[in-house]
């Protein structure tokens, strides 16, 4: 049997990095897992119910709350991690679980497969979206250094793994971009016999489910509701929870956060999901669908590529281009006018395309296939 090695970039929740760690999890239930930091109790006991391995930042006070603030040690705490010998070594990354060294590799039998949610967000595309725009003094100067520093790691590091997975066509031509290195398309997996369709009634509010993060623009949704006196929920916690609720009216409501049984309940009730953000790949327009819900998304990212918009056979919903108050209520008032072509037989057939037994046989066949490739390996058990 071979051996298998799991890394992952930290273990504080169960979002959708994990929910993908856990097919593989699942799969090789004696396989170590090594991450940057663990809040015990945090993930699935497929994730916990195993040997887990941890950096030096998991002694560090507070760190399962603050570890974002660790960021410029992370290098160095991934290059601590010592994996043990193995055949596979699988890491699922966003920030450094890429750049972990497989222990045998000097034998060239290891092989190191990254299922990779995207390059570093913070050195690459996003930098003023995670710390704001950049201001002349020092402490800008010496954040734009550690950043720019970041990057040439994070591309540097990439030539550590043998072969990419991306989790969309997005993150294909980002990995393209960042590290010229050539990767395939999984997608990542949807809980669709959890999330389903149901004989319920649909009411007049929109809905957000999401992380309350600047980037996500929320502010978007709750700006466009408040111009045009829609009703609008909004599902999430997040450091930006403070600002959306001082700029929101009457007709929004803030719910925090909620279990996965109250989320599928207004997945089905509401009448739209509102998606404003650019998402690598974007579960929860996913999940809306698979309740038979329409998306009203922007048309970058990963939506483009999940949500089929108003104008193309079996629509599953409508996209806009300006990403902007203005730009979202002119969709609103789009869907209003043309939404019911959209079936939720449709939204539904279109979700199933990214269902979990559809991850788990393109996710293993795809493994298998690199295995059997990089003789004298042993096929997958």
């Amino acid at each position: 049997m071979a051996r298998i090695v799991l890394v992952h970039d930290w273990l504080t929740g169960m979002r959708g990095g994990e929910k993908c760690l856990e097919v593989a999890a699942r799969r090789w239930p004696g396989a170590s897992l090594f991450t940057l930091l663990h809040k015990p109790g945090s993930t699935s006991p497929t994730i916990e119910q195993r040997p887990i391995y941890t950096s030096f930042l998991n002694r560090l006070p507070r760190a399962h709350t603050w570890y974002r603030y660790f960021l410029p040690l992370m290098p160095l705490a991934a290059r601590t991690l010592k994996l043990p010998p193995a055949d596979l070594v699988l890491s699922f990354s966003h920030c450094v679980a890429k750049s972990v060294r497989p222990a045998d590799r000097q034998q060239g039998r290891s092989l190191h497969v990254c299922y990779c949610f995207t390059p570093m967000r913070y050195a690459w595309q996003m930098r003023s979206a995670y710390f704001g725009d950049s201001r002349p003094g020092l402490s800008s100067r010496l954040l734009d250094l550690v950043l720019d520093q970041l990057r040439e790691w994070d591309r540097r590091t990439a030539s550590r793994v043998d072969h990419f997975i991306a989790i969309s066509r997005t993150i294909q031509q980002r990995i393209r971009d960042c590290y010229q290195r050539d990767s395939v398309v999984i997608y990542p997996p949807v809980d669709t016999d959890f999330y389903t369709l149901a004989p319920v009634h649909r009411e007049d509010y929109y809905l957000v489910v999401s992380a309350l993060a600047p980037y996500k623009r929320i502010d978007l949704a709750v700006q466009a509701c408040n111009k045009l006196r829609r009703r609008l929920v909004v599902i999430g916690t997040g450091q930006d929870a403070e600002r959306l609720h001082a700029n929101a009216s009457g007709n929004i409501q803030f719910l925090g956060w909620q279990s996965d049984e109250t989320i599928r309940e207004h997945l089905r009730r509401c009448r739209a999901l509102l998606f404003p953000g650019e998402e690598d790949f974007g579960i929860v327009p996913v999940e809306a669908m698979a309740c038979g819900t329409p998306v009203i998304a922007l048309g970058r990212g990963g939506c483009a590529e999940t949500v089929l918009p108003l104008g193309r056979p079996k629509a599953t919903g409508l996209w806009f281009d300006e990403q902007s108050v203005d730009g979202l209520c002119d969709a609103i008032e789009r869907f209003e006018a043309e939404g019911d072509a959209i079936e939720a037989s449709a939204c539904r057939e279109q979700a199933e395309r990214f269902s979990l037994r559809r991850f788990e046989r393109e996710l293993f066949s795809y493994l298998d296939s690199v295995m059997t490739e990089n003789e004298p390996l042993r096929k997958i058990a």
